[in-house]
């Protein structure tokens, strides 16, 4: 039995877009990067796109996934879909990085030995768990400090370095001591059947990799992706997120190459400038009309960061007042 949905009007939807906001939102094949500098309605064009791809394009709601970084930014995301579409806009799958990857490990993890109550370890957990291992091999805090040891590990993970490739890469005696404590770290959480936050990424790129069928399973439930806040995405979402848009290659990218402030936690700003490499026959719309500032502060703010290097480059304006 096929569910009937409602459709709904183009110019409900498209209603107080400007033009390169409805750019964005009627581009529905293929992949685009979706420029969009500070206060230019962002949340607006991802969520009136997924409005766009169910009430006009008759796409069932559970072929989209939506992710983004904060959990408040997934709920504002899902509040503002569901009143454009009512029920259908609760069926789209929005989240984070980290909820979606859970839900995939908790129902598929089985085939790599993880059982489905598997628990998850917060900060703390993580820092006991280190000072344990930091003991068990006769090192005291003041030797070597658990949470930067946890940071270099933190990194590997978001690199999808393996204890092991670590350990090949290891220059110093200091990442030759933290090579053996992840190795020891790691064995300890896969005792425990625990992941950490970071595992919940690295164990769903090895799950999608080593077995192609889950893979395939989610090509076929998630046939539209978009993804917010790109240019704060490391190398293992980057990777996550490729092989699961890699086979309908509709990906919809959105974020500002002049806003990447997580390169401390391995955002690479590389993602979003090489995406139309990466993307052949990319779209790209660029969102430059602010609806926040005055003209002064965008002056100001377009002074500083015209010096960046490798932006991909926007001039932002806006119709209020000088200020």
């Amino acid at each position: 039995m096929i569910e009937e949905r409602a459709e709904v009007r183009p110019d409900a939807i498209l209603a107080d877009l400007n033009p390169k906001q409805e750019e964005a939102v009627l581009h529905t094949e293929g992949p685009l990067l979706v420029l969009a500098g500070a206060g230019s309605g962002k949340t607006r064009v991802i969520t009136r796109r997924i409005a766009y791809l169910i009430g006009c394009c008759g796409v069932p709601p559970w072929n989209i996934l939506a992710v983004t970084f904060t959990n408040k930014a997934a709920e504002e995301m899902k509040r503002r879909v569901g009143d454009l579409l009512g029920q259908d806009g609760m069926r789209v799958w929005v989240g984070t990085f980290h909820s979606t990857c859970v839900r995939i490990l908790r129902k598929h993890g089985g085939v790599m030995g993880l059982r489905s109550s598997f628990v998850i370890y917060d900060e703390g957990d993580q820092l006991s768990l280190m000072r344990d291992c930091l003991r068990a091999i006769g090192l005291s805090e003041r030797a070597l400090n658990p949470r930067a040891v946890l940071s270099r590990v933190s990194r590997a993970k978001n690199d999808l370095l393996s204890p092991e490739e670590y350990a090949l890469v290891a220059n110093d005696h200091m990442e030759e001591r933290t090579s053996r404590l992840y190795r020891m770290y790691q064995e300890r959480l896969e005792g425990l059947q625990a992941l950490d936050f970071d595992d919940l990424l690295v164990g769903t790129v090895h799950l999608f990799e080593r077995h192609p069928e889950v893979l395939a399973a989610y090509h076929d439930l998630w046939r539209y992706i978009l993804v917010d806040e790109y240019q704060d995405t490391n190398h293992v979402q980057y990777r996550l997120i490729h092989l699961l848009a890699s086979k309908h290659g509709n990906l919809c990218v959105v974020g500002d190459d002049d806003q990447s402030i997580y390169k401390w936690r391995g955002a690479d700003l590389n993602n979003i400038l090489d995406f139309e490499r990466d993307h052949p026959g990319s779209a790209v719309a660029r969102l430059e009309q602010n609806y926040r500032s005055t003209q002064r502060i965008l002056e100001g703010a377009a002074s500083v960061v015209a010096h960046n290097a490798g932006r991909k480059g926007k001039t932002l304006w806006t119709e209020n007042e000088v200020g």
